[in-house]
């Protein structure tokens, strides 16, 4: 009994032994290369690769992805033609008697076209809360639904945008800090900033009938949707895409140019199958595509904070309302005591 039991450790440190051989044997069997690498990529691009076996290991079939998603291989090249822009990890799954195994690497894909730039008309001028730190702004018929930020001055807000009327209000609890909202199916969603919750409420009553909570986003900032789904920015390069039933988060973009990543994306709003984006601290916004994060315009409207009462409290742009008014958008910002109609001319 004595000599089983002083056994047992020894067979123990050559079972583990042995796994940890096999699992660094698995990780050095293959690498992945793309042949002639650049620092960047675009959907235009298609690339060649070569899959280095590096134990001779007879292969029985090979899989690609980028992220999650399963590529078409053809022969040793791989289109990204329709792919999301951003980070990836191009990952090959190989399989071989039983096992598999994996090799990757990694690039970044950018958008293949430049952004077009537009500049803007004042049509009309209305009035404005100059109390209001706006976060979110969306029409419903002829009437303009709001949320308003800061900590103890947070609410939701049903107005008269041709008056600046406010017809009816919903104040948040002190701890929440209101950020973006949207409304689909007679629902009205509110986010909060850091508290990862958000508000469900009835679109005529504006009673509050449930809440959600947020999943990998870092935070709550703006919302918008297209009759489906509902999209979600955090603060970061991402746009999420929600389920519209669960809120759950099944899916995200990354923002970037023919050039550069757009971080700090802030307000949304669905405008004729684009995102409109309000860049955070800049008065100018990115119309993107949301299939792959591509931003193909850029609406420059940095003087239009000059055209409000200049105050203390006086903030940044940060509201965006669309109406069904082609090249129209109804704009305001945080404490503005004006809300303009603008048409959006390609310079």
């Amino acid at each position: 009994m004595k000599i089983y039991n002083a056994l047992i450790p020894t067979l123990l440190l050559l079972f583990l032994g042995s796994c940890g051989n096999n699992s660094e044997d698995k990780k050095d069997a293959f690498s992945l290369e793309i042949n002639e690498p650049k620092k960047t990529y675009t959907t235009e691009d298609v690339i060649s690769l070569t899959l280095n076996n590096k134990k001779s290991l007879k292969t029985d079939s090979i899989a690609y992805f980028l992220n999650n998603d399963r590529l078409e291989v053809s022969g040793k090249t791989v289109s990204l033609s329709g792919q999301k822009l951003g980070e990836k990890t191009l990952l090959a799954k190989i399989y071989s008697d039983g096992d598999e195994y994996e090799a990757s690497t990694k690039l970044l894909i950018l958008s293949s076209i430049k952004p077009k730039l537009y500049t803007y008309k004042v049509i009309e001028t209305y009035p404005h809360d100059i109390n209001a730190y706006t976060q979110g702004l969306e029409f419903n018929g002829d009437i303009l639904y709001e949320s308003t930020g800061q900590y103890k001055e947070s609410t939701l807000r049903k107005t008269d945008y041709k008056t600046g009327e406010v017809l009816q209000m919903v104040k948040l609890a002190d701890q929440y800090f209101g950020e973006g909202l949207t409304i689909l199916n007679n629902k009205i969603y509110q986010l909060t900033w850091r508290e990862n919750t958000g508000f469900i409420y009835n679109l005529e009553t504006m009673e509050q009938t449930g809440t959600f909570v947020y999943g990998k986003s870092k935070e709550g900032w703006g919302l918008c949707q297209d009759g489906v789904n509902i999209y979600k920015s955090d603060g970061t390069d991402k746009i999420w895409t929600l389920n519209p039933n669960t809120l759950a988060e099944k899916d995200y973009i990354e923002i970037f140019t023919n050039t550069s990543k757009i971080s700090s994306v802030n307000e949304l709003e669905w405008v004729e199958g684009k995102i409109y984006a309000n860049v955070y601290q800049q008065g100018s916004i990115a119309i993107i595509n949301p299939k792959n994060g591509a931003v193909e315009g850029v609406i420059d409207l940095t003087d239009l904070k000059d055209k409000v009462t200049q105050h203390p409290k006086l903030d940044v742009l940060n509201g965006i309302a669309y109406k069904g008014e082609e090249n129209i958008l109804y704009i305001t910002g945080k404490n503005w005591d004006k809300l303009f109609k603008v048409e959006i001319i390609e310079k």
